[in-house]
Order: C-alpha cells, then sequence, then structure tokens
C-alpha cells in the first residue's frame, strides 16, 4: 500500500514535469533539466560508480578531468530525460536529425531479411529508433521494466509509437514476457524477416564469457550475436551523438560482422567482442556522452 502510493506520487510528479516542460520551447527545456541534473547527481550513489567507472577506464586521467567528463555527462542525462518526455516533437522535425552510414542500412531494410541493430547508452538512446524508423525499418525493442508500474507504463507509451515491431520485455513481471520467452518471440520475429533494436552496454551477468573492454575483462550480452548467428541475420552497430548544446543528433551506423563457424561458442565471443571493441572505440571519442552510471562496473 505505502509503496504503491509512492509509485503515484513519484509519477505525478514526473507528469507535472513533463505539463511545464511542454510549455518551453525543446531546446530551453533539455538544457534546464540537463543544468539542474549536473548540480545535484554528483551528491547522489550513482556519481561515485561513474567516477569509478572512469578511474577504471582512464587510470591516467586527473581527478579535474573526471569530474568534469562526470559533470557533462549529467547535464547530457539531464537533457535525456527532457527529451524523452517529448521524444514526438524530435521525430516531427527531421531537421533535428543528422546521419551517417544509413544508404546502405535504409536499403537492406526496404528488401526482405532480418537486421539487428545494437547501440549504446550514449548521446540520446532513443532517438536511433526514431531514426531508423524514417529508414523504413519495421523495429521492434528490447526493454527492462521499470519498478513503478505507473512510470513503466507511461515510458513505454513514449516508446511504442517507434516500435511498430513491438516492445519485447527482458526480466519476469507480471503483465510481461519472461525473458527466456521474450528471446523464443525475437528469434521467431526474426526468422519472419523483423527488425530488433537492442541496447547492449550493460553488465550482463548470465554470460558465460568476457571480452576485452578498456583492459579489463567485461561481460556483455551475447544475445544479438547468438541470434544473428541463428537466423543470418545482418547486424548493425549505432551510435547517437549530441550536436552542440542543443536536441540536436547525428546517428553513425556500421555494419558488424557476424562470424558463422562450426564452433559456435567461439562465433559468439568473436561477434561480443567486435561488438564491444566498436563501443569502446566510440566512448573514447566523446566520453561525455556515454551514460558512466548505468554500467555497474566496467570490469565484471
Amino acid at each position: 500500500m505505502l509503496k504503491d502510493i509512492g509509485y503515484r506520487i513519484e509519477y505525478g510528479l514526473v507528469r507535472v514535469a513533463e505539463w511545464l516542460l511542454r510549455l518551453l520551447p525543446l531546446d530551453v527545456a533539455a538544457n534546464i533539466v540537463g543544468t539542474v541534473v549536473a548540480w545535484s547527481a554528483p551528491w547522489t550513489s550513482m556519481h561515485a560508480r561513474a567516477l569509478g567507472n572512469l578511474v577504471a577506464a582512464f587510470p591516467d586521467w586527473t581527478r579535474d578531468r573526471r569530474n568534469q567528463i562526470a559533470r557533462e555527462m549529467w547535464r547530457n542525462t539531464g537533457r535525456v530525460i527532457a527529451e524523452t518526455m517529448m521524444l514526438d516533437r524530435i521525430a516531427a522535425d527531421p531537421s533535428r536529425l543528422e546521419f551517417s552510414g544509413f544508404d546502405r542500412l535504409g536499403q537492406h531494410f526496404r528488401e526482405s531479411g532480418a537486421q539487428i541493430g545494437v547501440t549504446l547508452h550514449m548521446g540520446n538512446w532513443e532517438v536511433p529508433g526514431i531514426a531508423l524508423g524514417l529508414f523504413g525499418a519495421r523495429l521492434a525493442g528490447v526493454y527492462r521494466p521499470l519498478r513503478n508500474p505507473y512510470l513503466d507504463r507511461y515510458l513505454l507509451a513514449k516508446r511504442s509509437p517507434y516500435y511498430p515491431g513491438g516492445m519485447l520485455f527482458k526480466g519476469t513481471k507480471q503483465d510481461t514476457i519472461p525473458a527466456g520467452t521474450a528471446a523464443i518471440a525475437a528469434i521467431r520475429m526474426l526468422r519472419e524477416g523483423g527488425h530488433l533494436g537492442v541496447v547492449c552496454d550493460q553488465v550482463d551477468d548470465t554470460c558465460s564469457f568476457t571480452v576485452p573492454f578498456f583492459d579489463h575483462h567485461a561481460k556483455f550480452t551475447p544475445a544479438p550475436a547468438l541470434f544473428a548467428r541463428q537466423v543470418g541475420a545482418r547486424m548493425w552497430v549505432a551510435r547517437c551523438l549530441r550536436s552542440g548544446k542543443g536536441s540536436r543528433f547525428r546517428i553513425d551506423v556500421a555494419e558488424l560482422p557476424v562470424d558463422r563457424t562450426s564452433d559456435r561458442a567461439a562465433d559468439l565471443v568473436k561477434t561480443t567482442a567486435a561488438m564491444a571493441a566498436q563501443f569502446e572505440r566510440w566512448i573514447r571519442e566523446t566520453p561525455d556522452q556515454w551514460m558512466w552510471w548505468q554500467r555497474r562496473s566496467i570490469a565484471s
């Protein structure tokens, strides 16, 4: 009972915040929330996690430099919060989006055949789903439900218009698809020529192997590599970069080779390692735009 009351209050505050922010232009609203989060987040436990990951990734950096990157990361996080409340405004204004590498991808989307897109928590990771839809993707997403059921339904309603293939839920929760069933549904959808999008930069404790990541041994989900190998899907890796201080973005896409040999286990390791290596290259280029707080640890 008390927990439900807390959930309802939290949800109510979010809806009030959205109402107020929608009175403002998108760029102004995003910058206001970015400033608030950049000021307040360093007082949270997530800030310590972010700094710990920055130390692990860049041990030669000074403390001041790590703190600067963390502050800019939180500013970006705040902007993402505001932008997620107003994804419809981004979708309604394609001039906010710049594309790199989409010519080949768009051609494949218009043809038959399964496609898997993987991305990371960079820039605004909600935007690639909008961008892929502009190029003809019938995207299905993989989604981890929130603890607050009211906010969960709210966020799902914000995302769903950009995932015509539906949302597949990770984990177990009442009224959602258990993780194993979601994997079966994803494979079935891919075998029918569908398109799947997955954010893949978090720790996956169920993974039986590690791959190199910032000179550490790290665990990532092998699911995209497994699905691609099993159904013969193409696999693409994407990032979203914020351009300047406003809500404008560049989305870069490149095809990721999928190993398909007689050694299934080795194929999964090699493809997953290639994905992690691309993530690392992109993070090193713009460390202030990756969410250092969302990964429990750089090493596994």
